[in-house]
């Protein structure tokens, strides 16, 4: 699916659910958790940008509001985690789960679909 199309059927990010009650959520944990997990697990301290979803909610609003399924983490790292649930960097979901797997360093796989 062309990245354009994905993106259109999507919906706004409003009506994925991050309006007011979101924004005001995401900065509640931030500031009680505001160091990226990833980071921290190398040993590095980076503040965290992004409230992130461990598992993605796909429209389940009660996945999307569990806290257990919340993560702090910097853009890179969310950056990261989402090309490869996304199947890339503005390409859409991937579709196939055969490709070449690229491993970033211990722990951390992405594959790339073909």
């Amino acid at each position: 699916m062309p990245a354009q199309t994905y993106d259109a059927q999507r919906g706004s990010s409003a009506k994925r659910g991050y309006g007011t009650a979101w924004r005001k959520a995401r900065a509640a944990w931030l500031r009680k958790h505001p160091l990226c997990v990833e980071c921290e697990q190398q040993g590095v301290l980076i503040a965290a940008t992004v409230v992130d979803h461990i598992k993605p909610h796909k429209g389940d609003m009660a996945l999307f509001w569990d806290r257990d399924n919340w993560q702090s983490l910097c853009k890179s790292h969310h950056d990261r985690k989402t090309a490869t649930e996304d199947g890339g960097f503005g390409h859409g979901p991937a579709t196939e789960q055969q490709g070449t797997e690229l491993v970033l360093r211990p722990g951390l796989t992405i594959m790339r679909v073909r």
